[in-house]
């Protein structure tokens, strides 16, 4: 499972997002420090990353919440929690979610 977090400078929150994220893998019985951290410094950085802001968080490739049409750039992110307000962090239960479905779909490959 590939679990990646990226950030721009300009982001208040990327350091919470990476404490909240780890500890959610954490909880999950994953390696916090398998967290994939990477910044991103400029516009083509977040035209190749398909960067919509910061935080952004992926479990295998999928973003936590679908980013629809918004922007890509550097700018901070927000997320709409699962109670409706909008938040700089995503829903703690949107990550463990999140975890939970890529570690299940990856148990078909797992010899075991």
């Amino acid at each position: 499972m590939e679990v990646e977090l990226l950030w721009w400078a300009g982001c208040p929150s990327a350091d919470e997002a990476i404490e909240l994220v780890r500890e959610e893998m954490r909880t999950a019985g994953l390696e916090p420090d398998r967290l994939e951290v990477r910044e991103i410094v400029d516009d083509a950085g977040a035209q190749r990353e398909r960067f919509i802001g910061s935080p952004t968080i992926r479990v295998d490739g999928r973003d936590l919440q679908e980013p629809g049409d918004e922007p890509l750039g550097l700018t901070c992110r927000v997320y709409r929690l699962r109670d409706g307000r909008i938040s700089a962090l995503p829903d703690r239960q949107d990550i463990a979610a999140a975890l939970a479905a890529a570690e299940g779909s990856g148990r078909n490959d797992d010899p075991e």
